[in-house]
């Protein structure tokens, strides 16, 4: 009877788990492929340490922010909502819709080049195509359905697990080389560059606003500190599981790159990172990374429409209906591709976008958790926001950085 009963514990706190793995996805969007997959090929392991400590910083800033969300049962847009005046707010808005708009657009491209290296498919008709599965996605997102959302995109996930990781099966890193590469070290001033779009980029704005978004639809309105403290537990452990699989897929590509593309040209781009994996490791292989690719812009722009939803409904205290969104963000997406842009360029100035939400979403999110009056007993602790105010300070300076030397 005792073993009965410590099952269906385990099994109640299991169905907990679920919020952070469909935040997790932005950690394994198509921009992030592209980067990782540029640094392992043109300077080996030498980088494996950035990511390390971007995963690091992701877990700190997205406990924040489902840890906003339990406490309180608002979300950090609806929070931000509250204590902005109608300008600022308005203002706000913008900024973050834009930093949505972006992070869509990138989603949709990364997709797009999916279907055209599977099957050959026009970029505009892929982005199309892309836009009517996340739709479909879509009419799962709220808070009724909210589990079956959830599978969904852990499914996604799993399958941009199995296409990313499948070529180390194939071809196995250097032990020593991958250890070596997690001492903290630099090679001159484009690895300076690539570092900071690496650790900048990597925690994205719309993640953070979404977060604390999904807790609420998942847990809803907080219950008791008994309870609070129970959801904070398992919400540790969702977060951590969920960035730890997701740091692993992001370094699994950047040690497959050092490993099996080191020294090759043309791995600056989705396609030319496609075509050398395949000239290297088979036709099988180079599949299963654009299945991959597939599932992750997917995922990706279905998380994205969610989290734009999140940000209007908190801060204008308005929705739409969420497939009129993703047919309006969709747009021009279709219209980058099929006025022949180069995508991968699209991909590096939507990345740039990014950068400039960092700080309206991290700063704010920082301020809110160590805030006693908002957060009662359950406020950061000291090691929390020392080890937070590292992270934003860190990941603000690197945008800077980045914007500043990706214009330069």
């Amino acid at each position: 009877m005792l073993r009965v009963g410590r099952r269906r514990a385990s099994m109640r706190a299991v169905g907990l788990l679920g919020p952070a793995f469909v935040a997790a996805i932005a950690y394994v969007d198509p921009g992030n492929v592209a980067a990782n997959i540029t640094a392992g090929a043109e300077y080996g392991y030498l980088l494996v340490w950035v990511l390390v400590v971007a995963n690091v910083m992701a877990v700190i800033v997205q406990y924040q922010s489902a840890k906003l969300g339990v406490v309180t049962g608002k979300t950090l847009p609806q929070t931000l909502g509250e204590r902005l005046p109608r300008r600022s707010r308005l203002l706000f808005w913008a900024q973050a819709e834009l930093v949505a708009g972006a992070t869509d657009i990138a989603e949709v491209i990364g997709g797009a080049i999916a279907l055209n290296l599977l099957f050959g498919l026009p970029l505009p008709v892929g982005g199309v195509i892309v836009g009517v599965v996340s739709m479909g996605i879509l009419t799962m997102a709220d808070s009724r359905c909210q589990r079956r959302f959830e599978t969904v995109i852990v499914g996604l996930l799993a399958v941009i697990v199995i296409g990313f990781l499948t070529g180390l099966l194939v071809t196995p890193p250097d032990v020593g080389g991958v250890l070596g590469g997690l001492v903290p070290r630099l090679a001159g001033p484009e690895t300076v560059l690539l570092a900071a779009s690496m650790l900048g980029a990597t925690v994205m704005p719309h993640a953070i606003y979404l977060h604390s978004s999904l807790v609420v639809d998942r847990h809803g309105q907080p219950v008791g500190a008994g309870r609070t403290r129970r959801l904070l537990s398992m919400t540790r452990v969702d977060v951590v599981v969920a960035l730890v699989i997701a740091g692993t897929v992001n370094i699994a590509l950047l040690v497959l790159a050092a490993t099996s593309l080191y020294g090759r040209d043309g791995t600056d781009s989705i396609e030319g990172a496609h075509d050398a994996v395949r000239d290297a490791l088979g036709p099988v292989v180079a599949g299963a990374f654009a299945v991959g690719l597939l599932a992750s812009g997917i995922a990706s722009t279905s998380v994205g429409a969610y989290a734009g939803g999140a940000i209007m409904g908190g801060l204008l205290q308005r929705r739409i209906p969420m497939l009129v969104r993703r047919s309006v963000t969709l747009i021009p997406a279709v219209i980058i591709l099929a006025t022949g842009v180069n995508p991968t360029l699209a991909l590096v100035i939507s990345q740039v976008v990014l950068s400039f939400g960092i700080p309206f979403a991290i700063i704010p999110l920082r301020r809110y958790t160590a805030d006693r009056a908002l957060m009662g007993e359950f406020a950061d602790g000291r090691p929390l926001r020392w080890g937070s105010a590292a992270a934003a300070i860190a990941i603000v300076v690197l945008n800077v950085v980045l914007i500043a030397l990706t214009f330069a």
